[in-house]
Order: structure tokens, then sequence, then C-alpha cells
């Protein structure tokens, strides 16, 4: 694994495997506001792979409670595909929630690093872009997440075009599992 994951920084490391840049995040922002979600910088999501060929004498310390040694991708995609941001948890010893405290993406922005944007959503103004999740995620204001159980009908309709806005992520992992 760690022989796999310096190749592909050697490779992509340059071009993908960096911070956004001015225009990125203005491409980004463009792509979301098209889709109705200005300010969005992308979709957030985890991801599981089964390593099917670790060392056997690893056995007992990598699997996980699914009996499986699980490899946690951690990534941030927009609608192109682009994995703007990514983080593999270590084998077998985290879950989502792990992943995600010990992910650069969460520590920058709990920080407050974000990109910066000036968007008005709703009458209110923000400085910071935000990325669209699932429920695993903490509540802050830089992570919208779907709406649990939504009764309204425009709660209903909003919540349905962020999901169909974060299957970005999903489809991403699937060309990654491809």
């Amino acid at each position: 694994m760690y022989r796999f994951c310096k190749a592909v920084i050697a490779a992509f490391g340059p071009e993908y495997l960096r911070e956004p840049t001015a225009q990125d995040t203005a491409r980004l922002l463009a792509m979301g506001a098209s889709r109705g979600f200005p300010g969005m910088l992308g979709n957030i999501d985890c991801m599981h792979w089964e390593w099917k060929n670790y060392p056997s004498a690893w056995q007992g310390r990598y699997k996980g409670h699914v009996r499986v040694c699980p490899v946690i991708l951690e990534a941030v995609a927009s609608q192109d595909l682009w994995i703007r941001q990514s983080f593999f948890g270590k084998a077998g010893s985290h879950n989502d929630i792990n992943v995600l405290l010990c992910s650069p993406v969460f520590a920058r922005l709990a920080k407050g690093n974000s990109p910066p944007v000036n968007v008005t959503i709703n009458g209110h103004n923000y400085d910071k872009g935000y990325y669209l999740g699932d429920g695993i995620y903490p509540q802050w204001t830089n992570i919208v997440r779907t709406i649990p159980n939504p009764v309204r009908e425009k709660r209903k309709r909003f919540s349905q075009e962020q999901e169909n806005a974060r299957k970005d992520v999903e489809h991403a992992f699937g060309v990654l599992q491809y």
C-alpha cells in the first residue's frame, strides 16, 4: 500500500494532489451555482475498499468488524470527476469517523481554512464555501448535510436536489473501482 501511494503521488502529485488555485475554486463555484448550490466546493464522502491481497500474517491485525481488511478513502469530488482532496485511512484500523478525525481536509476546515468565497444565500453573505455531505459528518457551517426525513415539500425538493448532486462523489468512487 505504501509503494502504491508513493507511486500515485509521484505520478499525479504536481497536477492533481495540490491545493486548488483561485481558478480551480472559481470553476467549482460556477459548477455548483449552475446546479442550484451557490458556494458549493464539492461533495465529500468515504468509500471502503477490501484489501484482498494483504499478507496472511497480518490477518488479525487489520481485519475490521466486517471480517475483511478494509481501506477507507475519504474524497472531495466535483461533477467533472475531479477528486480535489483525498485521504486514505490505515487499513483495518479506521471507520468513517476515525478517518474524518485524521483527515487533512477536516484539519483545514477545523482551523477555519477554506478557499475564500463571496456568496449570498437567502440574503446572508458567506465568505467560505461548503461541501455537501451525508449524515455522518459534523454539523459545521461549511458542510451541508442531507435533511433527515424532510416533511414539507420545499425541504423534500431540496433534499432530492442535494442527493442528486451528492451522486458526483459516488460516481467518482465508481470510476475508481472500475
